[in-house]
């Protein structure tokens, strides 16, 4: 009885698993209404995306989640091919050290300016942990994903490292989902996986 109740279990991780990564979200088809946009380090490519995006005009102001302390506006301007909106309306958040503190950082920002539509940007694994932490501490407001693909990455199904990585992220969004169901707070990026680095470390 136990190792039929073991299989099942094993077969229900994977075949979720299976709808987690068949499921992971798209970026949006149009950006109307945006107020600010927020983008969590850990790539250049996120980098890129959400200020690129900025750049042409979406979003009022952008913030950059996660900044590792000892980068300058200056380097991050130069790494993410910054303009001018970058100078006057980009700010560079230094606290967070996790998605959690990402969604905390991000919550108090959107506060300040009253942005109630966020935009978030990053990684396509990332993206539903995020956007799970994200509502959790901004139940208003709306989080737009717009995921971008990881540096260097395949098809999961076809590149052991970006298996390996999507993995771990399901595990980890069933337990995000499993403590903020129980009113807990998640904080599981002690041990992040590659890619979820500070910007310009």
């Amino acid at each position: 009885m136990f190792r039929w109740i073991v299989l099942a279990l094993v077969c229900a991780y994977a075949v979720g698993f299976l709808i987690f990564a068949g499921t992971l979200p798209q970026a949006p088809r149009t950006l109307e209404h945006i107020k600010g946009i927020v983008v969590l380090t850990g790539g250049e490519s996120r980098l890129d995306a959400a200020v690129s995006l900025f750049e042409k005009g979406v979003g009022e102001r952008l913030l950059i989640s996660g900044v590792n302390p000892e980068a300058t506006r200056d380097e991050l301007k130069k790494l993410s091919h910054g303009g001018k909106r970058f100078d006057c309306c980009v700010d560079l958040g230094y606290a967070a050290e996790d998605t959690f503190g990402n969604a905390k950082e991000a919550a108090a920002w959107a506060r300040f300016h009253r942005f109630n539509r966020i935009l978030l940007v990053t990684a396509r694994y990332h993206m539903p942990r995020s956007i799970a932490e994200f509502q959790d501490v901004m139940p208003g407001a709306v989080i737009i994903p717009y995921p971008v693909d990881a540096e260097n990455s395949g098809p999961w199904w076809k590149d052991l490292r970006s298996l390996r990585v999507l993995h771990s992220e399901y595990a980890k969004y069933l337990a995000v989902t499993a403590l903020t169901a129980a009113g807990l707070e998640p904080g599981l990026d002690r041990g992040a996986p590659p890619n979820e680095s500070h910007a310009a470390s």
